[in-house]
């Protein structure tokens, strides 16, 4: 038997939408344009780097990063991310969500500057800085994914939640548009004042000495958008229903949100002490409760994260060399070092612009009137098809003249990503646990997403490689993501529907304490509707 819903708590799921919803948007979307711009950023300048550090003199071909360095560059943040995800969300439950709020910002502003820095000039010293700094700036990065996301859940209406917290996760399709478009101009301005010849021109001259500059404009102008909203982030009020539900300060709650409503609003102490003795929601993670109510919820939020990030990332980090196997980009030797990286900012750009970003924010308008479970199938389902449109033709797309094509359907499975997956595995953690584990299980699904996203910066294309050396191409890289994409259709049925529920409705907090409530209150959460 479902209790009274709390004032505060039921004025803010009956609030209209008003400027602090947007405000908190803004604030917390700025984290994410942070998180996608340096998480983006440096697929762009990889090539570069092999260019400066890795040159072997006499060599056909310009210096690459070694595979074994290629993947820590760009993989190391998403370890620090995942550590971030699962130390910041048990962390945001322990001490509040504001208080852990700035810390994360003010690590994330502090790392995208020393990013840039590096201590010699040899490649050694270079590399293990670079690393250095990416995985601590992962770590803040990863402490935004459970923080954001749950404030934005306990700041929403329930009728336009959804909306709430996907236009924060969209702000980072901008984050990816925004690394693209600072790379090229960046690149466009050194190379108009330092012009070099190709490579295949002179191999030497290719890369001017002023491109060392370019790679690290790049990654410091992370640190920009942070900082800009740090002062804002520490001025948002705690969420009321930590407040209330968890840290029990009913007058603290009250006071809050008829700042923020511009209401009256009752403290309703008496009832916050009766929440308190209700020994039904004091189960923990670890507890055999939490395993019968929440058990499948988690499962299915952590494996669909899973799926969906070895795919989109892997797509994310290769697909330059994608667009280069089917000629979309210049083969390197035709370009110098700094050209290339314009190039790729241009591959990038166009793609984020045309397909990315569209993709996030038709699931901001679209996630309250369609629902949650529905968009996700409909994500994993079309990017499963196109994949293996993609990947079974493989070689009639490297034509010259189908190239167009392929980059069309190979733009349209981000799209679907974003309209799809990679927004509802953000949203939903943020909705169906309860309010003292709402971060923790938020974090927990985040860090099993980036444990994907690493199979794919380390391991996926290696393991990708068919032993038939006719498969050995991204064509085959291609199949495998379809099956996997496949995989997250079937582990999608896991997942409740939220839409148009209470958090406190979906995680159980506001039911009596009744020993004889029926089993059936927890099958249909479990099941999407």
């Amino acid at each position: 038997m479902a209790r009274d819903q709390l004032q505060v708590l039921s004025a803010l799921d009956s609030a209209k939408t008003q400027l602090y919803h947007f405000t908190a948007i803004v604030i917390a979307g700025m984290g994410f344009f942070t998180d996608a711009y340096d998480l983006f950023a440096i697929s762009l300048v990889t090539r570069l780097l092999g260019r400066i550090y890795y040159h072997v003199e006499g060599h056909p071909k310009p210096g690459t990063l070694p595979p074994g360095v290629a993947s820590s560059v760009t993989g190391v943040a998403l370890v620090g991310t995942l550590c971030g995800q699962l130390f910041f969300g048990w962390l945001g439950d322990k001490m509040g969500r504001k208080r852990v709020y700035g810390m994360t910002l003010a690590l994330m502003v502090i790392c995208s500057l020393t990013s840039g820095l590096t201590f010699g000039h040899e490649a050694k010293g270079v590399m293990a800085t670079l690393c250095f700094f990416r995985f601590w700036l992962g770590f803040g990065i990863g402490g935004d994914y459970p923080l954001s996301a749950t404030i934005m859940s306990e700041y929403a209406n329930k009728k336009t939640r959804g909306a709430f917290i996907a236009a924060v996760f969209a702000m980072q399709g901008f984050g990816i548009l925004a690394s693209g478009v600072v790379a090229l101009i960046t690149s466009a301005s050194f190379d108009h004042a330092f012009k070099g010849p190709s490579y295949a021109t002179n191999a030497e001259a290719s890369t001017v000495p002023q491109a060392d500059y370019v790679w690290r404009i790049i990654l410091m102008f992370g640190a920009i958008p942070a900082a800009l909203t740090y002062y804002w982030r520490m001025k948002m009020p705690e969420t009321a229903r930590y407040t209330a539900l968890v840290a029990k300060n009913a007058k603290q709650a009250a006071n809050d949100m008829a700042r923020v409503l511009q209401v009256d609003i009752q403290a309703e102490e008496e009832k916050v002490d009766k929440i308190a003795q209700d020994t039904r929601n004091s189960f923990g993670l670890f507890s055999k409760e939490f395993a019968h109510r929440h058990g499948l919820h988690l499962i299915g939020t952590t494996s669909t994260w899973f799926l969906l990030d070895i795919a989109f990332y892997s797509n994310n980090l290769f697909q330059k060399d994608v667009l280069s196997g089917i000629g979309w980009i210049p083969p390197a030797t035709t370009m110098s070092a700094i050209g290339e990286v314009f190039r790729v900012a241009r591959a990038q750009t166009l793609i984020a612009l045309c397909s990315t970003v569209p993709g996030y924010w038709f699931t901001v308008f679209f996630i309250d009137r369609i629902g949650r479970f529905k968009i996700q199938l409909m994500g994993f389902s079309f990017m499963t098809i196109f994949m293996f449109a993609l990947a079974i033709p493989y070689h009639h797309w490297t034509k010259h003249e189908n190239r167009i094509g392929f980059v069309i359907m190979y733009s349209l499975t981000f799209f679907f990503a974003n309209f799809g997956p990679n927004s509802t595995t953000f949203v939903v953690p943020a909705e169906i646990f309860p309010a003292r584990l709402r971060s923790t299980c938020h974090g927990i699904s985040a860090a099993a997403g980036k444990a994907g996203a690493i199979v794919g910066a380390y391991g996926f294309l290696y393991a990708s490689q068919s032993t038939d050396p006719k498969k050995t191409d991204a064509g085959y890289s291609l199949i495998l993501l379809g099956v996997i994409n496949f995989l997250g259709i079937i582990f999608t049925f896991l997942v409740p529907e939220a839409n148009g529920k209470s958090l406190e409705e979906m995680s159980g907090e506001n039911e009596e304490d009744d020993t004889e409530l029926p089993t059936t209150t927890t099958f249909n959460r479990t099941l999407p509707v």
